[in-house]
C-alpha cells in the first residue's frame, strides 16, 4: 500500500480492524482514491474519544436496569403473584436510592442521567397506579389525580421550553412527600395481598396521596406561571431598551 499523510496516529501502530482495511483497499482496483479517503475517516472516527454525555455510567446502567424490571413488575401483577411483585417494585425502589448515591460518590453524574431517571420514575409509578386500578385494588379516581398532575407537569415542562423561559428544576418540599405517598401506596396496597392490613389504614393512605398529589400539582402550575412572567418581563426590558 502506498504511503499517505492523514489521520491521526496512535503511537506508530495500526488502529486495531486498520489492517483488514488496508487489504479491501488493496482489492479496490481502479478505485484508489476513494479507498484512501474511507481509510482517513475509520482512522479518524476510531482515534475520535467519546464525550461524556455519551458514556454510560454506572448509575445509567443501574437505572436502566429499574427500567426494565417495570415489565417484569406488571407481568406478576397480571399473574396475580402479589409476593415477587413486591419484591421487584422494593429492588426497583433501592435502585432509584442506588443509582443517586452512587452518582454522588464517585462523581458519576451525566446528562443522561438527568432524562434517564425520572423517566424509569414515572414509567414505574405510572405503570404501577395504571394496573393496580385496572385491578380494582386502588380507586381509579387515585390513578386519574396521579397522572393528570404527572401530564400536566410535562404540558408545562413543554410550553416554558416553547417560550423559551428558564427551566429550573428543583423539587418542592410537597413534591417530594407526594412522592414518598405514592410510593408508600403502592408498597401497602400490594403488601396488602401478601398479609392482612387494616383496611382504614389503605384508605387514609388513598386521600392522604390524593391530597398531596394535588397540592405539589397546584405549586408546580404557580411555579410555572411565575417563569413565564419573568421571561415575558425580561424580554419587555430588552426591547424597551433596543
Amino acid at each position: 500500500m502506498r504511503n499517505f499523510k492523514g489521520g491521526p496516529e496512535r503511537g506508530g501502530g495500526n488502529i486495531p480492524g486498520e489492517r483488514k482495511i488496508q487489504e479491501e483497499e488493496g482489492s479496490a482496483v481502479g478505485c484508489p482514491f476513494i479507498s484512501k479517503i474511507f481509510l482517513i475517516h475509520y482512522r479518524a472516527v476510531m482515534a475520535a474519544p467519546l464525550s461524556n454525555s455519551a458514556r454510560l455510567t454506572i448509575p445509567n446502567l443501574i437505572t436502566l436496569a429499574r427500567i426494565l424490571l417495570v415489565p417484569i413488575f406488571l407481568i406478576c401483577l397480571i399473574q396475580g403473584n402479589y409476593r415477587r411483585a413486591l419484591i421487584i417494585f422494593l429492588v426497583a425502589g433501592l435502585s432509584d436510592l442506588a443509582d443517586g448515591l452512587v452518582a454522588r460518590m464517585w462523581q458519576q453524574k451525566s446528562p443522561l442521567g438527568a432524562i434517564l431517571d425520572p423517566l424509569a420514575d414515572k414509567l414505574l409509578m405510572s405503570t404501577s397506579f395504571i394496573a393496580l386500578a385496572v385491578l380494582r385494588l386502588i380507586p381509579p379516581w387515585l390513578t386519574v389525580v396521579v397522572l393528570t398532575r404527572d401530564v400536566i407537569i410535562l404540558v408545562g415542562v413543554v410550553i416554558l421550553k416553547l417560550v423559551e423561559a428558564p427551566l429550573v428544576v428543583q423539587p418542592s418540599l410537597a413534591g417530594k412527600l407526594t412522592t414518598w405517598m405514592q410510593i408508600g401506596t403502592v408498597l401497602l396496597v400490594l403488601a396488602g395481598k401478601v398479609w392482612k392490613l387494616p383496611p382504614p389504614l389503605l384508605t387514609w393512605f388513598f386521600w392522604a396521596t390524593a391530597l398531596f398529589t394535588v397540592i405539589s400539582g397546584l405549586q408546580y402550575m404557580g411555579r410555572g406561571l411565575r417563569m413565564v412572567q419573568q421571561s415575558a418581563a425580561v424580554r419587555g426590558q430588552g426591547d424597551d431598551h433596543g
